[in-house]
């Protein structure tokens, strides 16, 4: 969402807040608070923004519309699902990691109830899709097809859809930045991006366009970039 905003040069500041799930409409984040209205979801805030005359997609046809939404819909599908998949089903994953992360901001036994509570429904999630009976090797071999399609569909392109940014290069940003600069158990999950090098380089293109250098102009870099880098 921060990928998106930006390359829409629109304003924003990003707050942090221990209960921001529980702030948003839908339980979901991200959220954005306008006025008087709250916008959660990214799909919703991107027709929300259009609806106020800001739309990365416009210069593309009915054909690279329908193929920028199918795009999207693998990654949301395959990147986000397999990210849920080893953050509350791995085993491994969630005790050493998870769980500390997810109820920090929480005094005991809040902390661990509300981590249970998330890990069943995202479990339940899983087992809606029929992830729940995935293997680990199962998941990074689905990010591993996800990524080699994404990265035939980039080749040698700055973005996408040629020299212009579009909500689909927010969304993959978002989610490839999030993979490759996210501490886990093993590297398993980065080394699945990091076989190709177009898509690196894209995340590096667009957090040295959109992110390097604006912490003095936005508020909305100061949390990325003091802590988060593809750069250093």
């Amino acid at each position: 969402l921060q990928a998106f905003l930006q390359m829409c040069n629109l304003p924003v500041r990003v707050i942090c807040r221990a209960n921001a799930e529980y702030m948003s409409p839908s339980g979901k984040l991200p959220f954005i608070h306008v006025g008087n209205q709250v916008v959660s979801e990214l799909g919703p805030i991107v027709q929300f923004v259009k609806a106020k005359g800001h739309s990365l997609s416009d210069g593309l046809d009915e054909v690279q519309k329908a193929e920028m939404k199918a795009y999207m819909e693998l990654v949301n599908n395959m990147l986000l699902t397999a990210e849920l998949y080893l953050q509350w089903c791995d085993d491994v994953t969630v005790e050493e990691i998870t769980y500390p992360r997810y109820g920090s901001p929480y005094p005991w036994p809040l902390n661990r109830i509300l981590s249970y509570q998330k890990q069943w429904e995202i479990r339940r999630k899983m087992k809606a899709i029929g992830w729940a009976g995935k293997t680990l090797e199962q998941v990074l071999e689905d990010v591993d097809q996800c990524c080699h399609a994404l990265s035939q569909r980039l080749g040698t392109q700055p973005y996408f859809f040629n020299k212009q940014p579009t909500e689909l290069d927010a969304l993959v940003f978002g989610h490839l930045f999030t993979i490759l600069t996210t501490q886990l158990i093993t590297d398993e999950l980065s080394e699945k991006v990091k076989n190709y090098s177009n898509l690196t380089a894209f995340c590096r293109r667009i957090e040295q366009q959109y992110f390097e250098g604006h912490e003095k102009d936005s508020s909305t870099t100061a949390a990325h970039s003091s802590k988060r880098s593809l750069l250093t």
